[in-house]
């Protein structure tokens, strides 16, 4: 006879036998049950307490991007859910797994408007890919089961579900699920030999990948073939770690900021291999790097998502597939031809374009991440929110590690602290950086406490101009000399620091980077470093004032 437990604890436990790595919230009175629950297992599942429930959606979404399987977060009802929900844009903008499981107010009181009650079916449907409500405590394997499956098939993103309080208490019994593989698209054999022959004969081949689910082994075998035949190698906007940067092949990232030489390379390629990536604004920018509807070179686009085919570009091949198992097959497949020159121009081009460049103030930008990619192994994972401030990581740092980039494609600032923790405890073997704008930084600056809390060894970088700089570019381009809303008022970011416990330093000229960096990554627990930026170095290719005399 099986015996019974509380449907709380059978979806801890069906959390366990899935896979799931850490749990990460702030504690409501609304999922009390799955609280209590998690208690006896904290050495198989750890919940890690937030301070701010964004901050719990992003640590789950960078869980899932780093781990590969679906991040977990729970959160209450109401407010909450509400705080969370941009941690699921985040997610299905990036195609991320995980699931945002949120406390409902009990059956007795629906449809009332009771405390906090949200119908979360109605209001999380642009923000994931299925969000359910568990209606009765013997469906709470089912719906589990839902919820981790959608978030792994095809093109991965984000679930939630619903946990009314009345249904997590109730018994049931005790089950066991097994381990859960992700339903992918496998390509046809014809497709793979297809795309073989359309870039042997091609002049000028180049492949763009981004998107998931990856592998390791299947990046690596696609960088080994392309190497092999000396195919240029790009990826889409913030994931340029997919590919070790420092290959012979490797010719940059096509997203903002992007090498002038890069794009005119891929307009100027007649076929273009694109693997994983939705081919969505950013990396497009603005739709304008692919004519519309039909683009002018041969495009073969491959996607773990069906509907993603066609759905802007009229690809001359769009194939529905994982790119991982796209990619392994197209290697093994094999193509008759090599681009040397082409190939090798691409990687020069890249090469010269991560080179140090000059920019006003006493701290030089490109230099610091000269430095920070020297004193750091390959295996460090870094991550960043959104701001100007990253348009100099992404140029000048050196990706070298499969999956150490952390960075939102959705744009999301105030995701680089807690992503930068949550990588510090899921991998505590890699160094882990967390790099924000001050503007960035203090949108979830508050999760020192969970750093220091849980000893998450993770270096935050502050990079301080006293402005929302990205707002304020645009600004100086639209309406010169006619600030309105992007000047900041800063506290001291090493004071701020020290008084959660972090060692702390303030870094305000180049060669005190480097040994600031030593101390900091030398550090037995979190450690922060301020950095003082110009304010003229708002971008690698444009000073504040130079963009108020164009304007």
């Amino acid at each position: 006879m099986s015996s019974s437990v509380s449907a709380a604890r059978a979806l801890v436990d069906g959390l366990i036998d899935r896979g799931a790595a850490m749990a990460f919230g702030v504690p409501g009175e609304s999922y009390l049950a799955v609280l209590d629950a998690l208690h006896d297992v904290a050495d198989r599942l750890p919940f890690i307490t937030c301070r701010h429930e964004a901050a719990a959606a992003n640590m789950a979404e960078a869980c899932g991007k780093l781990t590969g399987t679906p991040g977990v977060a729970f959160v209450t009802r109401g407010p909450g859910a509400t705080h969370a929900s941009i941690g699921l844009h985040t997610a299905l903008q990036d195609s991320t797994p995980m699931i945002l499981f949120i406390g409902q107010v009990a059956h007795a009181m629906m449809d009332r408007e009771a405390f906090q009650e949200i119908d979360y079916r109605r209001f999380l449907s642009e923000v994931t890919k299925w969000t359910g409500e568990v209606s009765t405590a013997e469906r709470m394997a089912e719906y589990l089961g839902h919820a981790w499956a959608e978030a792994l098939a095809g093109r991965q993103g984000p679930t939630a579900l619903a946990l009314p309080e009345d249904v997590q208490h109730q018994m049931v019994p005790s089950v066991r699920a097994h381990a859960h593989k992700a339903v992918q698209a496998s390509p046809a054999s014809s497709d793979v030999s297809d795309v073989a022959a359309m870039i042997s004969g091609a002049k000028k081949p180049f492949i763009l990948v981004g998107g998931g689910p990856w592998t390791k082994e299947a990046a690596q075998a696609l960088t080994t073939f392309a190497e092999a035949h000396h195919i240029p190698l790009g990826t889409s906007f913030r994931c340029q770690s997919l590919i070790d940067n420092r290959s012979s092949v490797y010719a940059g990232h096509v997203g903002i900021g992007a090498n002038p030489k890069l794009v005119a390379r891929l307009a100027e390629a007649d076929v273009v291999l694109a693997i994983g990536p939705r081919l969505g604004e950013m990396t497009t920018h603005g739709y304008s790097r692919f004519q519309v509807p039909f683009p002018t070179q041969t495009l073969v686009h491959v996607h773990a998502g069906a509907s993603e085919l066609g759905r802007v570009y009229q690809a001359a091949r769009m194939i529905n597939s994982s790119p991982a198992i796209f990619a392994e097959a197209l290697a093994a497949e094999g193509v008759s031809g090599d681009w040397d020159d082409w190939g090798r121009a691409a990687a020069s081009d890249e090469v010269a374009w991560r080179a140090a460049i000059e920019n006003p103030g006493s701290v030089q930008l490109s230099q610091l991440y000269g430095i920070l990619r020297d004193k750091t192994p390959d295996d460090t994972i870094v991550a960043n929110g959104a701001g100007n401030y990253a348009a100099w990581l992404h140029r000048f740092f050196e990706y070298r590690g499969f999956k150490t980039q952390l960075a939102p494609t959705s744009g999301a600032m105030g995701y680089g602290v807690p992503a930068g923790i949550a990588a510090a405890l899921l991998k505590p073997d890699h160094p882990s950086i967390a790099i924000a704008g001050d503007g960035c930084f203090m949108m979830s600056g508050n999760e020192l406490a969970t750093a220091v809390r849980y000893n998450a060894k993770t270096v935050f970088m502050v990079m301080n101009n006293g402005m929302y700089g990205t707002i304020r570019m645009h600004q100086e381009r639209t309406y010169p000399e006619r600030l309105s809303g992007t000047d900041l008022t800063n506290p001291d970011f090493v004071a701020y620091a020290k008084a959660f416990g972090l060692d702390a330093w303030r870094v305000e000229k180049t060669d005190e980077f480097g040994p600031a960096l030593d101390r900091a990554l030398a550090a037995d627990g979190p450690a922060l470093i301020e950095i003082m930026v110009d304010r003229e170095a708002i971008a690698p290719s444009a000073t504040l004032s130079g963009l108020r005399h164009k304007a």
